[in-house]
């Protein structure tokens, strides 16, 4: 009896989902496993390679590490800049300061720590806190530069997703040391996995005084953010944006982090980037804020800008100082636009104001049409819209009533996924369908489904706006139902050569320029004309081809029914002989 067990690759850190879909198993078996060795997880709870070897070993497995060279590249998680520099040369490419954006729950602190890092207190002109405008902001550290977007929070960031901007080379997830992570954090940490960019945490508020680290370091972990202090895989920063502590770690867990993505740009390059914001201001005009990605911006440049254009009169860098020019990851505040472009909107340079008409004219006449062609993301359109791709995947964002639902129905779910088509649920979550959920699923192309729940006004707004379909359920196994039902149609198809009738060879005919033809007697089935034949002999296949001819006495016949006598010609055959077997089959799709 053999002993050989299968391979299984895993990687140096695992989430128990991840390690349960690798070796095909329910995630409540490998929970078990864990149980008895001793260690409590949960099925977001990442564990290091030597654990899962463990829990592998003891389900039958061999476990091996996986190897740089075998993980295959995604091409939807490369950072955008490697998308924006496919085209440039090696040669030409050189360093750029990170992008970074803050996320996090409404008061855990983002816009105090970007005050204190940018030493600019703009949170006294806010009302609440809370952040009035995107902006952008660098800061210095180690004799390096650091840019940072001030959104006012995952909403927008992923509003500006959804429109093809994906300006972010870092996020920087923001938790109160005293509030732990809130579904606010979740849902926002779901935003940043979802664009696909590292997460670096800042443990905001360590000085207060009811600070809990430990509940907080433990709330990250079951999110599936380890802490490496932690033998994780996640910088978590302790920090105050009161007293300044710890800022400087953060600052360097920035540039370790860059250091790892390496972003880059050619600065010789036609200068292109993403519009962050446009306002309307009293003695400038219409004002845009953009962030130049690739090239060099000067002044005098003519820019396109969505729909809008114009030449750059006046550039301003974000102390709001003039400037002549920006190069690669500078954000700058420009006026001489005829109109405002949306925030998201990619920028980029044309020759001259004529050139610029033309270009703007030509997207006005395509818009008509990108718009009446747009789908909807919806389960009946999941086939065609993954036609031709080699992985196919589909991504949910789940809401339901309440938490006792919310389990067993991503429980639930995360099992209808197979080999072919993987299932993979990018936010689920407590609470009513919100515009927010709706972004999400515009900028990733997901499928909102919602059980015992309502879609507030805006997120039907939205969602007609977005092209985005909602699904809402009262009975969860017709929720499963029609997941299931779309999987399965996202499914390649499988064909089968069906028989639909047999025949009994009884005469030869030779015909003149045609060759011989079978005279036969239909015993079981049907013959039909654009059939494929099979010529049995002795139990062994003789021959497979198409039916050349069928005819019932004189004529010419599409279909031959059983007890008839009838002649048929097989395509590059003509060896027939009394007593074959043929056997008329048609290509049926059993999948």
């Amino acid at each position: 009896m053999s002993n050989t067990r299968t391979i299984i690759e895993i990687p140096e850190f695992v989430t128990v989902r991840e390690l349960a879909t690798l070796m095909g198993v329910s995630p409540i078996n490998i929970i078990k496993e864990l149980m008895s060795n001793g260690i409590m997880a949960n099925i977001n709870q990442q564990i290091d390679f030597d654990t899962a070897a463990i829990v592998a070993e003891e389900l039958g497995y061999e476990p091996r590490t996986v190897t740089v060279e075998q993980e295959e590249v995604d091409e939807e998680a490369l950072p955008t800049w490697h998308k924006v520099l496919a085209g440039e040369k090696e040669a030409n490419l050189e360093s750029r300061p990170p992008v970074i954006t803050m996320l996090g729950h409404v008061d855990h602190g983002k816009t105090s720590l970007l005050d204190y890092i940018r030493r600019a207190d703009v949170q006294t002109g806010e009302a609440g806190g809370i952040t009035q405008h995107i902006g952008a902001y660098q800061a210095r550290y180690d004799n390096r530069l650091i840019t940072f977007l001030d959104t006012p929070g995952h909403e927008a960031f992923t509003a500006m997703r959804a429109r093809g901007a994906k300006a972010t080379d870092i996020a920087i997830l923001v938790v109160a040391a005293d509030d732990g992570v809130m579904p606010t954090t979740r849902e926002a940490l779901d935003h940043a996995r979802a664009a696909h960019v590292p997460v670096v945490v800042a443990l905001n508020k360590i000085d207060l005084p009811n600070a809990n680290v430990p509940f907080a370091m433990q709330q990250l972990s079951d999110a599936g953010l380890v802490p490496d202090e932690w033998d994780g895989d996640t910088m978590v920063i302790q920090v105050s944006a009161k007293t300044g502590d710890g800022i400087e770690d953060l600052l360097e867990a920035i540039l370790l982090t860059a250091d790892e993505i390496q972003p880059r740009a050619n600065p010789h390059a036609e200068p292109s980037g993403v519009v962050l914001e446009a306002r309307l201001e009293r003695g400038r005009g219409i004002t845009a804020t953009l962030l130049v990605q690739n090239g060099t911006l000067k002044l005098g440049d003519t820019i396109i800008a969505g729909e809008h254009f114009g030449r750059i009169k006046a550039m301003y860098d974000y102390n709001g100082q003039r400037v002549k020019e920006a190069v690669p990851s500078t954000p700058v505040s420009v006026s001489g636009l005829n109109g405002m472009p949306e925030a998201g909107d990619r920028f980029e340079t044309v020759s001259s104001e004529k050139e610029a008409r033309k270009v703007v004219a030509e997207r006005e006449s395509q818009m008509e049409h990108m718009i009446v062609a747009k789908k909807p993301v919806s389960l009946e359109d999941f086939l065609s819209n993954l036609a031709g791709e080699t992985e196919k995947k589909l991504l949910l964002i789940v809401k339901a009533d309440v938490q006792g639902s919310l389990e067993p129905l991503v429980k639930g779910l995360e099992r209808l996924g197979n080999d072919e088509v993987s299932l993979e649920i990018l936010h689920a979550a407590t609470g009513r369908i919100s515009e927010s959920d709706v972004m999400l699923a515009s900028a990733s192309d997901a499928v909102i489904v919602g059980f015992n729940v309502d879609v507030d006004s805006a997120a039907n707004v939205a969602a007609k706006s977005e092209k985005v379909e909602i699904n809402v359920y009262t009975i969860i196994y017709k929720l499963f139902e029609d997941i299931e039902l779309a999987l399965n149609g996202m499914l390649d198809p499988i064909y089968e050569d069906a028989i639909i009738g047999r025949a009994e060879v009884r005469a030869v005919f030779r015909v003149k320029g045609v060759g011989n033809i079978a005279g036969c007697y239909m015993r079981t089935g049907v013959a039909r004309r654009n059939a494929q034949a099979r010529v049995i002999r002795d139990g062994r296949l003789l021959h497979e081809g198409d039916v050349s001819s069928l005819k019932h006495l004189a004529d010419n016949v599409r279909e031959v029914k059983t007890g008839f006598e009838f002649g048929v010609g097989i395509s590059n055959f003509n060896d027939f002989k009394e007593d074959d077997i043929i056997e008329f089959t048609e290509r049926k799709r059993v999948r």
